[in-house]
């Protein structure tokens, strides 16, 4: 059995207009790479991580992928295992495309590799979780489910925890624009309301409902139609310089919807072909470069792996 390993976790949008806190889909790019290596020294020891800018920490329980790892151990049993690791960041922090829970499902996909697989991989999402906690303070599923099971998920349940990957048609694709701003994930949720009427909860079902039932069947008016939030993004899009001219830059340019990725401020739509998605994006950078915006560009199918081993 290797002593080794090397895995890529990819990167995901969150929320994905009208399901905050319970819809997520996994992308191809960007992600995060992490290197695993046994060790005879009991804990575990994080050796660097690259493309943070020397933000993140290197003590293994203050990390997202160090404390996932750390309570998979202590729940298999196998403490006394320890464990060294190499982190690279692809993405930047805080853009709202699950850097974090990348992380997460990096360290805890490549421990439970290296060990032979003692759990399912599906059981391995709430050690991912508690790195969600220790980076925003709220132990979400809406990244580390898809970027750990792949595809598109749905968090039907917290308690217990219960989670569904959704079929999605294989022509759509997804573009990801990442404006060169920051939002932090903990001051974009203390800004939401914390009741909401009742009229805005009934159109917000219906747009879930629809939404899921738009992707299974496929039938694509029906997901454009659905992918509109009534409650979480007319907030927090004021966080986003340019939000409502990029909206409507990718919708006249062909997308079925667009919206935050995540909690910002990169900002996703969904296309149903790739020439389109990049004619998209294209608009939707030139929306952020009218005030002076840079920002980065990502086409990608929606990711069905999840996880793997690269090296």
């Amino acid at each position: 059995m290797t002593n080794s390993i090397k895995v890529f976790a990819p990167a995901t949008v969150a929320n994905v207009a009208c399901g905050f806190d319970i819809f997520g889909f996994a992308v191809d790019n960007p992600g995060d790479e992490l290197v695993l290596r046994k060790t005879n020294a009991k804990g575990v020891k994080i050796n660097k991580i690259e493309g943070d800018e020397g933000r993140l920490p290197l003590e293994a329980s203050k990390n997202t992928a160090g404390i996932a790892i750390i309570k998979f151990l202590e729940a298999i049993g196998a403490e006394s295992q320890g464990f060294e690791m190499d982190l690279k960041k692809l993405m930047p922090l805080g853009s709202g495309l699950g850097s974090s829970a990348a992380s997460s499902v990096a360290g805890v996909f490549a421990a439970n590799e290296l060990l032979g697989r003692p759990l399912a991989q599906k059981d391995l999402l709430p050690f991912a979780m508690e790195g969600e906690f220790i980076a925003c303070g709220s132990a979400h599923a809406d990244n580390v489910g898809p970027s750990l099971m792949g595809g598109f998920t749905v968090i039907r349940s917290y308690d217990p925890l219960d989670i569904i990957q959704l079929r999605t048609p294989k022509e759509l694709y997804a573009t990801i624009v990442h404006p060169h701003i920051e939002v932090n994930t903990k001051d974009a949720r203390n800004i939401l309301k914390r009741e909401i009427s009742l009229k805005k909860t009934i159109t917000q079902m219906g747009n879930v409902a629809g939404l899921v039932a738009g992707l299974m069947l496929p039938d694509y008016d029906l997901i454009s139609r659905s992918l509109v939030d009534v409650i979480i993004e007319p907030v927090r899009a004021i966080l986003i310089p340019q939000f409502d001219v990029v909206k409507n830059a990718a919708l006249e340019n062909g997308a079925l919807g667009c919206s935050i990725s995540g909690s910002g401020p990169s900002m996703f739509a969904l296309s149903k072909d790739f020439d389109t998605a990049q004619k998209v994006g294209r608009a939707m950078q030139e929306g952020f470069a009218k005030v002076g915006i840079d920002s980065d560009c990502y086409v990608s199918g929606i990711n069905q792996a999840g996880p793997v081993v690269i090296g």
